[in-house]
């Protein structure tokens, strides 16, 4: 087995890069939330074109602005959002498995489509894992490429355990690339308190469009619009799902992700499907979203088919 050394060197840390696996699962009773990849249509694919098993850590970054140096020679994968990549000054192809040779600058520019992009490596990451997972959760600094739960920082080194791949290899432009400028259609299930809220807050809720707050991060996304009234004066604190939309007194709803608190008090809609919730991490403040009801059946019949292809 190949020994884990540094692979790619931080040399700008940019806003924001976490070392993300699948998420941190089985200890929400202890007040741990799940981590992971907000978008995991991005994070997968990653992975699924350098030839990693589901579950490898792969780098989130939002924004841009991080730079990287190769250490040594990798076969790497940019997916997700495109956020001007470029390997030594030059565009770097996203949704492409390509070979990097040690000294290669690796640097992420502005958002010109999408919030966060997903960087993958044959062979995957190394880091110990926190928990039973290496999946960073700043807030509760867990995981992440140091186990602290930090973002990365200058001079910053990842390791890697690399391994041979083929390069070239793409994914099809129909079944995962993504124009995240388009109005988002959201799949959201719906919750045990939706009829506690007003038939005219669900024709709203429903209808009428939604624009992403700037108050958005991996804990949750607010969303403004019409003002949703609920019956519900006061309710016990309850577990809150990956996507559940909580609607506060201000009646704009709040869809959480996977860095959320594990408990809370306000009623909900009901929940975003894991592709819904993929979806919305993409958007940038101000653009505009529509909350579609879904129905169980088809919600797993689409995460299924989503599985299966990386299966």
């Amino acid at each position: 087995m190949t020994e884990a050394s540094v692979g790619l060197r931080v040399t700008r840390a940019g806003p924001l890069a976490l070392l993300q696996d699948a998420g941190r699962f089985g200890v929400r009773r202890l007040g741990v939330t799940q981590g992971g990849p907000v978008d995991l249509h991005g994070w997968a694919w990653a992975n699924h074109l350098v030839g990693n098993a589901w579950g490898a850590p792969a780098l989130e970054v939002t924004f841009g602005g991080l730079e990287l140096t190769a250490e040594r020679g990798l076969v790497l994968a940019v997916a997700g959002a495109d956020l001007s990549a470029t390997l030594d000054g030059q565009p770097l192809p996203g949704w492409r498995a390509l070979f990097v040779e040690r000294g290669q600058q690796l640097a992420f520019g502005s958002p010109v489509n999408g919030l966060r992009a997903y960087l993958a490596v044959a062979g995957g990451f190394a880091a110990a894992p926190v928990l039973g997972s290496v999946a960073c959760v700043a807030r509760e600094g867990l995981g992440g490429h140091d186990g602290q739960g930090h973002r990365l920082a200058e001079g910053d080194g990842l390791r890697v355990t690399p391994r041979r791949a083929a390069v070239g290899r793409t994914a099809p432009r129909d079944d995962a690339e993504i124009d995240y400028r388009r109005p988002a259609e959201l799949a959201l299930l719906p919750g045990a308190q939706i009829a506690e809220f007003s038939g005219e807050s669900l024709f709203q809720a429903f209808n009428a469009s939604w624009r992403v707050d700037d108050r958005a991060d991996r804990m949750g996304v607010r969303l403004t619009g019409p003002t949703l009234q609920c019956r519900m004066t006061s309710m016990i604190s309850e577990g809150i799902s990956l996507g559940a939309v909580q609607v506060p007194p201000d009646g704009q709803p709040i869809a959480l992700l996977n860095d959320r608190q594990t408990i809370g008090g306000y009623p909900r809609l009901g929940a975003l499907t894991p592709l819904a919730c993929s979806r919305l991490a993409q958007c940038l403040p101000g653009q505009e979203v529509r909350l579609n009801a879904a129905a169980t059946e088809s919600a797993l019949e689409a995460y299924r088919r989503f599985r299966g292809g990386f299966a």
